[in-house]
């Protein structure tokens, strides 16, 4: 197939990237930096001539529901109708795990970019995965203060970036199925547990400060309502030998 990734250069795009190309696939990465801007739609009809298939990868660093709801809304809406005018036939998108029970932020963000890649003419799947591996160190240098970093109180089941990039290829390769099931890592852990322990593998001397996450979305957090539930994918690679594959890296 010629496949399309959009945000082929992010922690899963480009693992997304390097697993379509090894299984022989065309593989076209969208990006800022190769001339494509989803947000405005610069490159796009270019960009998907030919394309069987987009993966669409392509997300945002923003604490800000307004700022992720536009930019998803914005980006999916240029997304499928540049792929519907190039005669694109599958449309794959990379969601989270327990948006339905948190409506803010990026949560808000994905939840709009699932309803409009349902209702946007092209067959579709959807994969929801957890947070990577990689969310710990984005997370501690997002809320690190001098020697300090804020951790919210939070219920995880971390997952390999790379393993949900083969899981996206797959779906790429199986056709539209709508919503597949959700893929999460092989335990479920405390955020506060991983930061301390990349913490003290990167030797990096800050304290931790536990910090209790208001509403609805630090309620999700606690509780355990954004790892998956019993009958979903799990991956292989813990979040500790992750960290301990960052020696060979």
């Amino acid at each position: 197939m010629k496949i399309a990734v959009a945000g082929g250069t992010g922690t899963v795009g480009r693992h997304v990237v390097a697993i379509a190309r090894e299984r022989g696939h065309q593989v076209v990465s969208l990006s800022r930096a190769e001339g494509v801007d989803l947000v405005n739609g610069r490159g796009l009809e270019q960009a998907l001539q030919n394309v069987d298939t987009v993966i669409d990868v392509a997300g945002i660093q923003t604490l800000s529901t307004k700022k992720a709801v536009d930019y998803f809304t914005n980006a999916t809406q240029n997304l499928l109708a540049a792929g519907k005018k190039a005669g694109v036939t599958h449309h794959v998108a990379l969601s989270i795990v327990g948006i339905d029970n948190a409506h803010s932020g990026l949560y808000a963000g994905k939840l709009v970019q699932e309803d409009e890649v349902r209702h946007g003419g092209i067959p579709w799947t959807l994969l929801r995965a957890t947070q990577f591996h990689e969310f710990v160190p984005m997370s501690i240098k997002a809320a690190s203060v001098g020697p300090l970093v804020l951790v919210p109180t939070m219920a995880t089941q971390p997952v390999a970036a790379k393993e949900v990039a083969a899981a996206l290829v797959d779906a790429a390769e199986a056709g539209p199925r709508g919503r597949i099931p959700d893929l999460g890592g092989p335990r479920p852990e405390q955020l506060k547990s991983l930061v301390a322990a990349y913490l003290a593998k990167t030797r990096q001397k800050k304290r931790i400060v536990p910090v209790h996450v208001p509403r609805p979305m630090g309620k999700a957090m606690r509780k355990g309502a954004l790892i998956p539930a019993p009958g979903s994918a799990v991956g292989r690679q813990t979040f500790l030998e992750w960290l301990e594959a960052l020696d060979a890296a």
